[in-house]
């Protein structure tokens, strides 16, 4: 069996096995006890839609033109989704006989042939859109789906994800299965119910406050999915992923991305490094701590080795089987250069050494096995490694095609990620009218900005 956690907006810092102080995660954690904990785990971009392209097809989004977050539906482009010529890890697995599963997240498209039901996953509760409301009967201007079929919840949402993975497990226990639990915990809006804010009374920022009852809510969704895998003695025939879709948004909900350089929407660290566990009792060691580059491409090709899956015919895989180095048989880098492109925003990771270009073309170059957070920037003391860099990103920009849809717009003169994000982390308000501020809030929180 394949489950794959996904978390929404959590910063690399946030979890008590990343250092985090203040919000007990003790189910999360538990992962990284009983599995491996990544280090260096990387997702294929800074924002919600293009990282999950790149989760589900094991490929480089940029490879079929999947680079820009799309915004909400009424201003998203036609075309927006997963090409049908990509195959997903679902549709895969499906095909193999897998029992497919999805509770939560989708932001893969909006048509009905891009739907997740149209993509592999038989059942599937959730949201098609970039977020949602949490609280019962709270307005929201995304439908919440159970298939096809428009439902009000009757229960805080990250419990209702939760209460689904877990029945999906016991139905099909008999048979193998792929469980995706995408949450969008912990993106906002910030709410939760007063009874988990109480265990938090003793932070003074109601933001922070509010924050980790979300956070402790989605720990305890992951516990009860845990447990069911414990009572129906699946434990050690369960393969287990938790990671998040990018870094958090600091100003906005919080979230902490602990020493890391920027945040959601930036290719500094801040942005693509993120909380990565890995846990197949029996067969990878627990507690174990892997410190070399590893990539969301490898959920899918994990997942397809695992299940004795041999590569079909299409496109090839941008990512690699993990377990032959968290087993530690393998030596060496899962993924000697990784790279990163967003409109005028683009990275390379080779070796320990990452170039970073901003929207303006200045390059700069960090030593990341000295300088996580990214501060000492060695462009110009060392032009020829910069070179280098540049010529990896160069080859592998060659394969890849234009951005299908150009990035997702709000009201007034922003556009994502940076434009939008500074109006709304407060710096630069004055840029929208007041009802253009509104408005842009309103998309931010349930367009998926």
């Amino acid at each position: 069996n394949v489950v794959l956690f996904l978390a929404d907006d959590l910063g690399w810092g946030e979890l008590g096995v990343q250092g985090g102080e203040d919000i007990p995660t003790p189910n999360i954690d538990s992962l990284a006890r009983d599995g491996v904990r990544c280090t260096d785990g990387y997702v294929t971009a800074p924002l919600c839609a293009p990282t999950r392209a790149g989760l589900l097809t094991g490929r480089y989004g940029q490879r079929f033109g999947f680079e820009h977050n799309p915004g909400p539906p009424a201003v998203a482009a036609p075309d927006f989704g997963l090409p049908e010529d990509q195959s997903t890890l679902a549709e895969r697995l499906r095909e193999a006989g897998y029992a497919t599963g999805m509770f939560g997240k989708w932001h893969l498209g909006y048509r009905e042939e891009a739907r997740p039901t149209r993509r592999g996953f038989e059942e599937f509760v959730g949201f098609l859109a970039g977020a949602h409301a949490y609280l019962p009967r709270s307005t929201s201007a995304v439908p919440l789906l159970r298939g096809t079929e428009a439902f009000e919840p009757a229960e805080y949402l990250t419990d209702l994800f939760a209460r689904e993975a877990a029945d999906f497990i016991g139905r099909h226990r008999a048979r193998p299965f792929f469980l995706y639990l995408p949450f969008n915990a912990v993106h906002a809006p910030l709410q939760a119910p007063e009874a988990r804010l109480e265990r938090f009374a003793s932070l003074a920022d109601p933001r922070r406050q509010t924050f980790a009852a979300m956070l402790a809510a989605m720990d305890d969704a992951v516990g009860r999915v845990l447990a069911k895998l414990r009572e129906e003695g699946l434990e050690e025939r369960t393969l287990v992923f938790f990671l998040s879709d990018n870094g958090g948004p600091t100003r906005r909900t919080t979230s902490s991305n602990g020493p890391l350089r920027g945040a959601k929407g930036q290719v500094y660290e801040g942005g693509i490094r993120v909380p990565y566990l890995v846990r197949w009792k029996g067969t990878v060691p627990a507690g174990g701590v892997f410190r070399r580059p590893v990539s969301s491409l490898d959920v899918a090709a994990t997942a397809l080795a695992a299940a004795g899956l041999a590569p079909k015919g299409g496109p090839p895989l941008d990512g690699v089987d993990l377990l032959p180095f968290l087993t530690r048989e393998g030596a060496g880098d899962p993924h000697p250069a990784l790279f990163w492109r967003m409109g005028p925003q683009s990275a390379a990771r080779v070796g320990d050494w990452k170039l970073v270009v901003r929207g303006g073309g200045e390059a700069q170059l960090f030593d990341l096995a000295s300088d996580i957070g990214e501060k000492a920037d060695l462009a110009a003391r060392d032009p020829e490694r910069l070179a280098e860099l540049r010529r990896a990103y160069d080859a592998w920009n060659a394969e890849n095609v234009p951005a299908r849809w150009p990035p997702a717009r709000a009201p007034g003169r922003v556009s994502e990620p940076q434009g939008l994000d500074r109006v709304l982390e407060g710096r630069d308000e004055g840029e929208l009218p007041a009802t253009g501020l509104h408005e842009a809030r309103v998309r931010r929180d349930e367009g998926g900005f």
